[in-house]
């Protein structure tokens, strides 16, 4: 059954790497290295794909939650072969920070920490569209961080939540935007912060376990959402 399973995901794979938009010219393959890992990687994601196939019996429809899951792995998927072929020079490699820079210029990006917006200029995120809210977005949510914390602690932090959103603002006004992305870990004042946003703006949310150990491709994918 495994050498089955094998033998069906080669050849997934040699049709994921044909299956390019007729527009996109493939070139002779010129000498490279094989990426051994990453090809590894590939043939188990589509293995584990397969997975959704035998689980969505008979009609092979998927849920939203799945489908998401399915379609982020098949994503992932087709990123490493890219390289792969790119190594060989079937494709050209694409600058993913000029692309990450293209896809979010219709963003204004809020993130929770300073730290964050490094991460997110490194990604290609030009900084002027970043902000950092370092406090929630209403001061009632501050009770749900810290419980007992003095009414008179509230006030200088009302002031910081004008001053947030009023940067929102300007930003969406500046560079002409109508949509908000929230970038943040997953933990409780990220998931506060998104959930406000969310009601405020329509934000549309990326969380992460880690920040600095998320790839580039996968913030791709949240702005191509």
């Amino acid at each position: 059954m495994d050498k089955i399973r094998f033998k069906q995901a080669q050849t997934l794979l040699k049709e994921a790497g044909q299956s390019k938009k007729s527009t996109e010219k493939l070139k002779k393959p010129h000498e490279g290295t094989i990426d051994s890992v990453a090809y590894a990687e590939i043939i188990n994601n589509i293995i584990e794909t397969e997975e959704f196939i035998y689980s969505s019996r008979p009609s092979h429809k998927l849920l939203p939650e799945d489908a998401e899951e399915f379609c982020n792995k098949l994503i992932g998927i087709r990123n490493k072969i890219d390289d792969i072929l790119a190594e060989f020079g079937v494709l050209e490699k694409e600058n993913v920070e000029e692309e990450v820079k293209r896809l979010s210029e219709k963003f204004v990006v809020l993130t929770s920490k300073g730290n964050f917006k490094k991460i997110l200029t490194r990604w290609g995120v030009e900084p002027l569209r970043i902000v950092v809210a370092g406090v929630p977005l209403e001061a009632e949510d501050m009770r749900i961080l810290n419980p007992k914390i003095p009414e008179t602690a509230l006030e200088p932090i009302k002031k910081k939540i004008s001053h947030v959103k009023n940067d929102i603002n300007r930003k969406m006004e500046q560079f002409d935007v109508e949509q908000v992305l929230v970038v943040v870990e997953n933990d409780k004042s990220g998931e506060i912060l998104a959930k406000r946003a969310e009601d405020l703006y329509g934000a549309k949310i990326m969380t992460s376990d880690s920040l600095k150990d998320t790839d580039i491709l996968e913030f791709r994918r949240a702005l191509e959402g």
